[in-house]
């Protein structure tokens, strides 16, 4: 018999990982996955605020631990997978969010900001994908049928390469591919690893969407949480290595790049002369410094 859709929507039973849930969208996605009948560990750098999340989840009827700690540290990210087996027995979904900014152009970028940023968002998101992808493949090996979750934050940085924060841009980018590796190499154990590009107003977005507007915000990140929760779920089995972006009412789903133009030469290899008949009469009506925009893509959407 077929589970109710009830019954493919919620994650009981099931324990899931946040990083970086002390406020804003990992908050956000720690109390949807918790509402939602999941076991929460919520990981912070400051302890105060995951405590403070874990209260609130608790208020709820729900349940949840903290797990303060720095994900950029591999034996942190360690660390936190298991505190998921030995709070709830077992980790089901693994939510990477932890982010920070270092803001500037590149040719004025130091070796700390950027470390910095690739270090919480990338290698934050690898360390804990390590561990947790590890836990489940040992269980499908020990017999067990698993059904996980990896559900990582990239962003529209990515796609449009934003000129301040090459750091960022770079570390989305390789999130986006380190969710598409996961996915092709873990979905025989039963993983499924999926990148979501949010538009939130949150602390670390403060300087770019500026403060709410009175009544309803559609940058909250109250909006985002839902698609995180669904993609959580039983009901998400099929769906993975995909890049979505999300924001107020909207889900788009991007589609793989694709070649734009194929380029042959007339002989055997390429000549400079030939490559500039070819290359250069394409781009030469092209303003070097235009690129594909935020408006343009969503105009597609």
């Amino acid at each position: 018999m077929t589970a109710p859709q009830t019954d493919r929507l919620r994650l009981d039973g099931r324990s899931a990982l946040v990083t970086g849930a002390g406020q804003g969208l990992g908050r956000a996605e720690a109390l949807a996955l918790a509402a939602a009948g999941a076991s929460v560990v919520v990981n912070d750098y400051d302890a105060g605020a995951a405590a403070q999340v874990v209260a609130e989840i608790e208020s709820r009827g729900g349940s949840a631990v903290a797990a303060p700690g720095d994900v950029s540290d591999w034996s942190v990210a360690e660390g936190l997978v298991q505190a998921a087996v030995d709070s709830y027995g077992r980790l089901d979904v693994l939510v990477n969010n932890a982010g920070v900014l270092r803001d500037r152009l590149i040719f004025n970028i130091s070796e700390q900001e950027w470390d910095t940023v690739i270090g919480v968002h990338l290698k934050g998101h690898a360390a804990t994908t390590r561990f947790a992808t590890a836990h489940w493949r040992a269980r499908s090996k020990a017999g067990e049928t698993v059904d996980a979750r990896v559900i990582n934050t990239s962003s529209e940085a990515f796609l449009f390469g934003s000129p301040g924060q090459p750091n960022y841009a770079a570390a989305k980018a390789g999130i986006t591919a380190l969710t598409l590796s996961t996915a092709h190499a873990c979905g025989r154990f039963g993983v499924r690893a999926n990148a979501l590009c949010p538009r939130a107003r949150t602390a670390m977005t403060e300087n770019v969407f500026g403060e709410a507007p009175e009544g309803a915000d559609p940058l909250s990140a109250d909006h985002v949480a839902p698609l995180v929760a669904y993609l959580a779920s039983p009901a998400a089995a099929a769906i993975t290595g995909q890049v979505f972006v999300a924001y107020g009412p909207m889900v788009a789903l991007a589609g793989a790049p694709t070649v734009e133009k194929r380029f042959d030469a007339s002989g055997p290899s390429w000549t400079l002369e030939d490559l500039d008949g070819a290359l250069g009469s394409y781009f030469a009506d092209r303003d070097p410094g235009a690129g594909f925009t935020a408006a343009e893509f969503y105009a597609l959407s």
